[in-house]
């Protein structure tokens, strides 16, 4: 286990080392089109095009940031160096994951939240006015080969007896 400063430094060592890979990414993108460029006997592109030195700046000391903070946050259930860095190379995605969480007495108290699982599934309540399903013969009118639709659910193709409403 961590203790609080450990965790913050790994943490922040992880958004560092993302904010390199961006970096890379950028310097890499800026070489093949000055390659591409340089053949087809165009004017070279700046380096400014792809790299914005205030902005850019600014978003790795956030992202630097944002590790520090996890790492900080999460030090108790940090294992090891390795698991801080990994942490605080994914500290927005985290961050936002935990900031969106919902406690156990938030979901009992809510319930289900429209177009979770629970829903989609819907309650299956016994029809008393529908037939059994397989009651019919195969091939008989209001035989059905779907089950019947849950209560609240207009079927199309109605059971004999059944009323349409």
């Amino acid at each position: 286990m961590l203790s609080g400063a450990e965790g913050a430094l790994y943490g922040a060592g992880g958004g560092l080392v993302v904010e390199a890979v961006v970096t890379f990414g950028r310097l890499h993108a800026w070489q093949q089109t000055r390659h591409a460029s340089r053949v087809a006997g165009d004017v070279l592109p700046k380096l400014g095009a792809y790299i914005d030195p205030p902005a850019d700046s600014l978003a790795a000391l956030f992202r630097v940031v944002l590790g520090c903070a996890a790492g900080w946050l999460l030090h108790g259930e940090l294992g090891g160096m390795l698991a801080a860095v990994a942490v605080g190379a994914s500290a927005p995605a985290v961050l936002a994951q935990m900031g969106s969480a919902t406690t156990v007495a938030e979901a009992l108290q809510w319930g289900p939240t429209p177009g979770t699982a629970a829903e989609a599934a819907g309650a299956v309540v016994p029809n008393p006015a529908a037939p059994p399903s397989g009651s019919a013969a195969p091939g008989a009118p209001g035989a059905s080969a779907a089950p019947a639709a849950p209560a609240g659910h207009a079927s199309s193709s109605p059971a004999s007896g059944e009323a349409i409403p």
